[in-house]
């Protein structure tokens, strides 16, 4: 499950710098990209549960740790 999530959310967000960890459908996601310039911690989450709900909905996913930010937040 893990290289599945990390697969979607690369693909789906734009010059992405994903890692998952985690197992038994208790993840946690860093997601470094600058889709989330000028978006609030909630709008950034609201990115990533958008591409992942078909998982958390049928409990593939039971919790999920998201820490995105943008390349300069990184540094």
């Amino acid at each position: 499950m893990e290289e599945m999530i990390k697969k979607i959310l690369s693909e789906n967000i734009d010059k992405s710098n994903v890692s998952v960890e985690g197992s038994e459908a208790k993840y946690t996601v860093k997601v470094v990209s600058d889709i989330f310039l000028n978006k609030t911690i909630i709008e950034r989450h609201k990115v990533v549960y958008a591409l992942l709900d078909k998982y958390i909905k049928s409990g593939e996913i039971h919790a999920l740790t998201i820490k995105a930010s943008t390349v300069n937040e990184t540094k």
